[in-house]
């Protein structure tokens, strides 16, 4: 009798561990069919942003959202198909039309009214990039009427600097490749952005100084389109799995990204 009860437990056990197996590949199957609807993780991409992508000395790409999609595609057993877009406006917006899945971006109100985001991965300092030789020392400076303060289009910079220098002049570019060349043309006397990106633009023109101090922060944080918040807790634990393994600081450390902060975990 006592042996019987043995093989009778031992049997339950085994039912309730593949009941257990069988759950939790189907919430698997459920999250990956939600999160990558095509097959492949689409991840939005813009080229010349550690945040984003950029490539390293043999050829190789690193970046914040180009390594975590990586990584996410694979928790989810899915492929990752890479879009690149020119700007990370254009990259919200095919995340709001469902052709994109996935990118890492700003997480600003205006933005969450077009995307669903995830907890907080990192937060990035903003500052302002000026071209060797460049009278401007420091914020105080530019403020000025004739001071042509360079944007991306379409970014939280061009929305934001209007309210913050009444006299100085936005001027949009097209891409932050497009901006280094409005340097050389005198277009614009310096470029405002957040801090990993100018440190990428300032090696890429020597003599090219950040100036000291800050003026906001960037909350950035995994973007997915409207109408999956069900796989937001996935997203989270994804992130917060991220952070305390030190896998964050590798990718941060591989792709160079420089002025980034640490959030509190929530």
């Amino acid at each position: 009798m006592r042996a019987f009860s043995g093989r009778l437990a031992r049997t339950a056990l085994l039912v309730a561990a593949i009941i257990s197996l069988f759950g939790a590949s189907a919430r698997a199957d459920g999250e990956a069919k939600l999160l990558a609807p095509s097959g492949s993780l689409r991840v939005g991409i813009y080229p010349g942003s550690p945040t984003s992508m950029v490539t390293d000395a043999v050829g190789k790409p690193h970046g914040l959202a180009y390594d975590l999609g990586a990584e996410l595609a694979q928790r989810l057993g899915v492929g990752v198909d890479y879009v690149r877009f020119e700007r990370v406006a254009d990259i919200v917006s095919a995340i709001h039309d469902g052709k994109i899945d996935f990118t890492v971006t700003n997480a600003t109100p205006a933005r969450a009214n077009e995307v669903s985001f995830s907890r907080p991965v990192l937060a990035i300092e903003l500052g302002f990039l000026v071209p060797a030789n460049s009278p401007i020392r420091e914020v105080e400076d530019i403020d000025k009427p004739g001071v042509k303060i360079g944007v991306t289009k379409g970014s939280t910079s061009e929305r934001t600097l209007p309210t913050k220098f009444k006299n100085a002049t936005i001027v949009p570019a097209a891409s932050v490749k497009a901006a280094i060349a409005m340097f050389g043309s005198s277009e614009i006397d310096l470029y405002a952005t957040n801090k990993p990106t100018l440190f990428e633009m300032s090696d890429q023109m020597p003599g090219a100084r950040i100036l000291d101090g800050n003026w906001g922060l960037e909350h950035m944080a995994i973007a997915i389109p409207r109408g999956r918040e069900e796989a937001l807790s996935l997203l989270n634990s994804f992130v917060a799995e991220k952070q305390s393994s030190g896998a964050l600081e590798t990718i941060q450390r591989q792709a160079g990204l420089r002025g980034a902060m640490k959030v509190t975990r929530e």
